[in-house]
């Protein structure tokens, strides 16, 4: 099994090297957990470190506040983009309705989800990406007529990644909720997690669940041809990126 280093410091030791090639990684957590900026190191990591172009496809926020945001961790994404190394794709302004400045940009009616997922791929193999990840899939799934064809929608883009061997990360959304206080929600939809073949929790731990330390962690709920970590890892936001710790190591007397 081939693996694709994640670019995130610890992690890639409890997974085995990486993530599986061209397999689909749901990535869920409340606000402020660190989902952009996993997201964007996966992606920032992947062409620095490792050759492999990538593309970010952003939905929910304007690509010049995402540039000037990942400026602090001392990424450059403006000079990846301009090596033809990376691409933004603004899906916002379709989105809102609003003319985009973006060089890279989708006209096409969001509502057209098959025109929106080919659009896509053409963006991401004009610069042979190996890479991607949308931020967000509830941004998405909103504009499916149907909400039972979520899972569809899922499915279709999963299965046109896969067959042009990218590996991608589904950005998605989560309540604020508690590890053992009842179901853990791991999806908006409730039926993405059921199609990727992993699917990462981060968390933002209450009062009543810390004393001290880092109040976020990483969970691995699952990751298809892994033996991976089932701990609750703790991650820390650095000014160099996430970085996570091995649980036996973080929580040694």
């Amino acid at each position: 099994m081939e693996r694709v280093p994640t670019g995130v410091y610890g992690l890639d030791e409890l997974i085995e090297g990486g993530f599986p090639r061209g397999r689909t990684v749901l990535l869920s957590g409340g606000c402020g957990t660190g989902k952009t900026i996993f997201s964007m190191q996966y992606l920032y990591k992947g062409i620095v470190d490792y050759g492999e172009p990538g593309v970010y496809v952003t939905i929910d926020e304007r690509p010049e506040l995402t540039r000037q945001d990942m400026l602090r961790f001392g990424w450059d994404l403006r000079s990846l983009e301009d090596q033809g190394k990376f691409r933004i794709v603004d899906l916002l302004r379709s989105r809102i309705g609003l003319p985009s400045e973006e060089r890279y940009q989708l006209t096409t009616e969001i509502t057209d989800i098959d025109r929106v997922i080919l659009g896509i791929m053409q963006m991401a193999r004009e610069i042979g990406a190996k890479r991607l990840v949308v931020d967000s899939l509830p941004a998405l799934g909103v504009h499916v007529s149907d909400p039972s064809k979520v899972r569809d929608l899922v499915l279709k883009l999963s299965y046109m990644l896969r067959k042009d061997k990218l590996t991608s990360i589904f950005v998605s959304e989560v309540p604020e909720q508690q590890f053992g206080v009842g179901p853990m929600q791991f999806s908006k939809f409730g039926v993405e997690e059921y199609v990727a073949d992993a699917v990462i929790l981060l968390h933002y731990l209450g009062t009543s669940e810390t004393e001290g330390g880092t109040k976020r962690t990483l969970y691995i709920r699952k990751m298809r041809a892994t033996k991976h970590s089932e701990d609750i890892i703790p991650l820390y936001i650095t000014d160099n990126g996430i970085r996570v710790e091995n649980p036996e190591e973080a929580f040694k007397a």
